[in-house]
């Protein structure tokens, strides 16, 4: 390539970077296709040069935005043209998404902003390739006060002891609980073994005061409310 060749095309690269910036900004939040928005990310780790090729290949690596967002930095390092740098600038992003959508459900009462929950959780655990328990402790206000992670693995008794979620609760204070897990099969079905769990759960709460509003199951295909299914 002659020098006026490799200047025209960085000034190509640099069009488009300007053109694609005019159009983030002034075109609302569905103006730019899911790897133009990987292209703009990547501008902060590639100073020059054309993003696109790394983008799609991210995109036709991982399936779709998110899950590129949330795959592991060593998956997303494995992908030609991506280094630490590029790695980082993403994964910065998947990060404030969690804190943007974790400060949306702590300045609220729970019950009251559901849909925002369901976005953090979904952020939090959809792409999860282990199955992960939680316990979202509430006070009498419905507020948020401990986000306890119970553990990674199936949901029984060998892994969630009733007694010890509910004693927790007291401890915290709390006056309520949410249960939380995902599959990672992206199926949010509930198991038999979800349902049982769940009601001996709930029947220890009602022995000392903590109720069970709900057992969330979150999943790449959904969510499910065992709640909003007549289970508990």
């Amino acid at each position: 390539m002659t020098d006026s060749e490799g200047a025209r095309a960085a000034h190509g690269g640099a069009g488009h970077r300007s053109r694609l910036r005019k159009r983030l900004l002034e075109g609302g939040p569905e103006a730019l296709a899911d790897y133009e928005v990987l292209e703009y990310l990547l501008f902060a780790a590639f100073r020059q040069g054309d993003t696109k090729p790394v983008a799609k290949e991210l995109i036709a690596r991982f399936g779709s935005l998110s899950a590129v967002l949330n795959a592991e930095p060593g998956a997303l390092a494995d992908v030609k043209g991506m280094g630490e740098t590029s790695v980082a600038a993403l994964k910065s992003v998947a990060l404030a998404a969690r804190r943007m959508a974790r400060s949306e459900v702590e300045q609220k009462p729970v019950l009251g902003s559901w849909q925002a929950l369901l976005d953090y959780l979904a952020i939090d655990m959809a792409h999860l390739t282990v199955e992960r328990v939680r316990v979202l402790y509430l006070n009498a206000q419905n507020r948020l006060i401990r986000d306890h992670h119970v553990g990674d693995g199936s949901v029984d008794e060998a892994a969630i002891h009733p007694r010890e979620v509910i004693r927790r609760g007291l401890d915290l204070g709390a006056t309520a609980l949410i249960l939380v897990h995902n599959h990672p099969s992206g199926n949010p079905e509930p198991s038999r073994a979800d349902i049982d769990i769940t009601n001996r759960i709930a029947e220890a709460g009602r022995l000392l005061g903590i109720t069970v509003h709900d057992h969330v199951i979150i999943g790449r295909q959904g969510h499910v409310s065992l709640r909003a299914k007549g289970l508990i």
